[in-house]
């Protein structure tokens, strides 16, 4: 393994360690496939001061058999066809020593062991072993003998302790090699779709849905048909308006913004058509409308379904005949513009009850382009997230979003759409100071502690308290696991349960690691 310092480097695993060290005055060693030990300034926390095997390296001879302790042990577990357990061993120093083979796949990618010890069984044997051998290194006398007397002897139940707190070590660091590899699978999954689209003018997106309305827009961009963007708020209507202007031939002419539910009915007859002087109390001039001055571009009229019965008749008249006339005038004015209109109503259903005119409806729906809402489309999270955090960062300095964070935005329903994905995303730069990584601690308390809800719709209805009660609990459960890296021991202590408790809980949320 390429990851061994990484590894060490694990809270958990320097935590064992310790106990090891502290227990027994061992030391815990790391060996790669050819037997190599890992060295450098990471590993020395790792070490112990033993006097026996510090004695033996003393002498050129010993220090150079040492050096060849892991590959001993690596040869005696092909020897032995060892399976993947901790096995004894013992070195040219007559000392005990238990290593734990890291397998993947059947393959030997290093060991993690522990040596320079004696055990309870055949002790006087395994000391008289020793004192000749160091014999042969030129090691005899009292200060051999204090070495020997200062050797932790460890009893068959220490023995089975610490072959259990190796193989421990081992699967916490397969557990974190694990991780790392899925994570370069993700990251190389991530980049091969990069390659894909996952942008359309300022729409970003990746999904199916995306890339099937960026094909579609690609056919109408190069139209002059009227289009009607159907969507809920939020999920970028302007945007996809915005977009098929700037892709059509009209790119270089205006482009016009108006929302059919800012203002009433007279207001918007006027901003609409303009109006002639006098026409009403304070139009003391006149003054062109906003179609005039989209003449030769596109007009952008949003909430369409917000429009009264009178203004749907004189905009049906520009739809057939591209003429209208301002209000209080009597002269005719004509325009060429490209009509795009959106709603996050149902139109059809207005028309079948009277609120909007059928012959309108089906002149401003030739082409239909259904945006859908983010809680469809959740793998574009990560894009968007991205895309917001370049965006909004200030100076450059782009941070990350740490993977808890990531993930609860994932989970949420966002009955906001984009938009409040975007106000999210600004408000995480604003509060996360001059951190580099957005834990969750920063997410707004809707998202961290959203309750449970009917199915995905969005409606914010809750159900029973009993279902809002397990919601929290097995996200609480989810998030402890996930912290403890799946250590079901450590996860029951930070919940303030016991371990059978939580295995219990696991089951039945269906929460087990080698199911998700």
């Amino acid at each position: 393994m390429r990851d061994w310092k990484e590894i060490a480097g694990l809270r958990v695993i320097g935590r064992m360690a310790e106990m090891i060290n502290s227990r027994w005055n061992l030391g815990v060693g790391f060996a790669d496939e050819a037997g190599k030990l890992i060295e450098g300034q990471e590993m020395r926390r790792f070490a112990t001061r033993r006097p026996l095997c510090e004695l033996v390296k003393s002498t050129p001879a010993g220090a150079e058999l040492c050096s060849r302790t892991a590959r001993k042990m690596l040869e005696h577990h092909r020897s032995t066809g060892g399976g993947e357990g901790a096995a004894l061993v013992t070195c040219h120093a007559g000392l005990k020593g238990i290593y734990v083979p890291v397998m993947i796949d059947g393959e030997e990618q290093g060991l993690i062991f522990s040596e320079g010890m004696f055990t309870a069984r055949d002790i006087e044997a395994q000391k008289q072993l020793t004192i000749e051998k160091c014999a042969g290194l030129g090691l005899e006398g009292a200060e051999l003998e204090r070495a020997i007397s200062k050797t932790a002897v460890l009893s068959d139940e220490a023995e089975a302790y610490l072959r259990d707190l190796l193989e421990l070590v081992v699967r916490e660091a397969l557990v974190y090699r694990e991780e790392v590899a899925r994570k370069e699978r993700r990251l190389d999954r991530l980049t091969r779709e990069m390659a894909e689209r996952s942008s359309y003018g300022s729409i970003v997106g990746k999904s199916p849905p995306m890339r099937e309305l960026y094909r579609l827009l690609d056919k109408v961009a190069s139209t002059d048909s009227t289009v009607l963007i159907e969507g809920e708020n939020g999920t970028g209507k302007e945007l996809v308006a915005r977009a098929t202007h700037f892709n059509s031939a009209r790119a270089t002419k205006p482009f016009v913004v108006q929302n059919c539910s800012a203002f009433n009915d007279n207001l918007l007859d006027s901003e609409l058509f303009g109006h002639a002087r006098g026409a009403f109390t304070g139009a003391v001039g006149t003054k062109k409308g906003l179609f005039e001055v989209a003449d030769g571009g596109t007009f952008f009229l949003d909430e369409i379904g917000d429009m009264s019965p009178a203004l749907q008749v004189k905009l049906l008249r520009i739809l057939q005949e591209g003429t209208f006339i301002p209000v209080g005038a009597t002269q005719t004015r004509e325009v060429d513009v490209r009509i795009i209109a959106a709603t996050n109503r149902d139109l059809k259903a207005m028309v079948e009850s009277g609120q909007f005119r059928e012959d309108l409806y089906y002149r401003i729906n030739v082409i239909t382009v259904a945006l859908p809402p983010l809680r469809e489309r959740r793998e574009d999270i990560p894009v968007l997230v991205e895309h917001f955090l370049a965006k909004h960062a200030k100076h450059d300095h782009k941070p990350k979003l740490e993977p808890s964070c990531m993930e609860r935005l994932m989970d949420y329903h966002w009955p906001g759409n984009v938009r409040e994905l975007e106000n999210e995303i600004e408000r995480l730069l604003v509060l996360r100071g001059e951190d580099t990584e957005i834990s969750e601690e920063f997410i707004s308390p809707r998202i961290r502690y959203e309750i449970y809800r009917d199915g995905d719709s969005g409606s914010g209805q809750v159900t029973t308290l009993p279902k809002a009660i397990e919601r929290l609990e097995r996200t609480m459960i989810l998030d402890h696991l996930k912290q403890a890296r799946w250590n079901k021991t450590r996860a029951a202590e930070t919940l303030g349960i016991s371990r059978r408790n939580l295995i219990r809980k696991v089951k039945t949320y269906e929460l087990d690691r080698r199911s998700r």
